[in-house]
C-alpha cells in the first residue's frame, strides 16, 4: 500500500469507527517496526508524499519534550535535530540518528491519530486573508487564523498539508468528524536557563538541577541580521503580543517607512507568545509560519512554532538566563 492510500485509510478507520482504527493499528507493534525501518539519516531529497510512518515518530517525539517542529511526515533536518535533542533528554550519545537506544525508548501507547468533532468555537475568530504588507496588517483588528484548518492544524502541531491529506474530502465546518495527530501535552516544570545554539538552530530549556526539560527547533538571525551574543537574562512574558514595527529599529518591511502598530494574533509577525530579553528589541516569539522554522533567516529574534513559545513561556520566569552559544 502506498503512503498516501495509507493515510487515506488512517483518516477513514478514524472517522468512521475508532474502534476499527485501533484495532487495524496497533501503536506499539506495527508503527515501532516501521519506524524501526526508516533510514538513520535524513535523505538528501525530499520525497513525494508523507510518510505515516514518520508521522508517528515525530509524535512520538513531541511528546517526549524533543521537538520536531511542525509534523508533517518528512524526514528533514528538524526531525534529526528531535532525535538529537531526545538522545540529549535521554543521556544517550547524540548523533540524531535512528539507532537501537533510541527505538527502545521511543514507546508510547497513545494512539498517535483521533477523531476530532469539530465544534463551533472553533469557527470563531476567523478572518479571510491576512496581507502580507505590515500596513495592511495596522489596520486590521486581530491577525487571526484564516481557516478553521489552520486553526486545528497549529492546535495539534500539524502541517495543514498533512491535515489536509488526512482529511482529503473534509470542508472543515462545525458538526464535522475529522482526522487529528496526538501531540503532546505541554510540558511543565520550572526553566533556569536557556541556551540558544546558532549553528544547530536549536534551544535548550534547563531546569534548576541542570537536567534538560526540552528542546525546539528555531530560527536565530541571519547573516544579515544575527542574533545577540553571549549572556541575557528574561525580563518578562506577553501573550498574544501587539507587534510595532519601527523601521528605524528593526528591519525595512516593504516600504513602510514609518511606524506602526500591528494587532495582536497567531498570525502577526511575532505570533502568540513574546518573550522579552534584558538585551533591547530582542526575545524569543512564535510565528505565523511554523513550517520555516530553521529553514529560513530571522531579523535577530529567537523564532519558534507557536505552540512551542507557548510551552516555553509557561515554564519561564523573569531573571531566567539566556545564552547565546556558537
Amino acid at each position: 500500500m502506498n503512503t498516501h492510500r495509507q493515510l487515506l485509510t488512517l483518516s477513514a478507520a478514524i472517522i468512521f469507527s475508532s474502534q476499527s482504527f485501533a484495532a487495524s493499528i496497533d501503536a506499539q507493534a506495527v508503527n515501532t517496526a516501521a519506524i524501526a525501518s526508516l533510514p538513520t539519516e535524513a535523505p538528501l531529497e525530499k520525497p513525494e508524499d508523507a510518510d505515516p510512518t514518520i508521522v508517528h515518530l515525530q509524535i512520538l517525539l513531541d511528546r517526549a519534550g524533543a521537538s520536531p517542529g511542525v509534523i508533517d511526515g518528512y524526514f528533514g533536518d528538524n526531525l534529526a535535530k528531535a532525535i538529537a535533542g531526545f538522545e540529549a533528554l535521554q543521556h544517550l550519545p547524540v548523533d540524531g540518528k535512528l539507532d537501537p537506544e533510541v527505538l527502545a525508548l521511543l514507546t508510547d501507547e497513545v494512539p498517535a491519530v483521533q477523531a476530532y468533532a469539530i465544534t463551533a468555537d472553533d469557527g470563531k475568530d476567523i478572518v479571510e486573508s491576512i496581507p502580507k504588507d505590515y500596513a495592511g496588517q495596522a489596520k486590521m483588528e486581530h491577525l487571526a487564523y484564516t481557516s478553521i484548518a489552520e486553526k486545528l492544524a497549529e492546535r495539534f502541531h500539524m502541517d495543514i498539508g498533512l491535515l489536509n491529506t488526512l482529511n482529503p474530502t473534509a470542508r472543515f465546518k462545525s458538526g464535522e468528524t475529522i482526522a487529528v495527530t496526538v501531540p503532546g501535552a505541554p510540558r511543565t516544570g520550572l526553566v533556569k536557563r536557556i541556551e540558544v545554539h546558532r549553528k544547530a538552530a536549536q534551544v535548550f530549556a534547563y531546569a534548576e538541577d541542570g537536567s534538560l526539560l526540552a528542546v525546539y527547533p528555531a530560527t536565530i538571525g541571519s547573516e544579515d541580521t544575527p542574533s545577540p551574543a553571549g549572556t541575557h537574562k528574561v525580563k518578562g512574558v506577553s501573550r498574544m503580543p501587539v507587534y510595532t514595527y519601527n523601521p528605524k529599529i528593526n528591519f525595512q518591511q516593504g516600504n513602510n517607512k514609518k511606524v506602526l502598530e500591528l494587532p495582536s494574533g497567531p498570525n502577526g509577525p511575532v505570533g502568540t507568545v513574546w518573550i522579552d530579553l534584558t538585551e533591547p528589541t530582542y526575545g524569543i516569539h512564535g510565528t505565523p509560519e511554523p513550517e520555516l522554522i530553521g529553514k529560513v533567516g530571522s531579523h535577530g529574534c529567537v523564532r519558534l512554532a507557536n505552540w512551542d513559545v507557548e510551552e516555553l513561556s509557561g515554564m519561564v520566569k523573569p531573571g531566567v538566563v539566556v545564552e547565546f552559544a556558537d
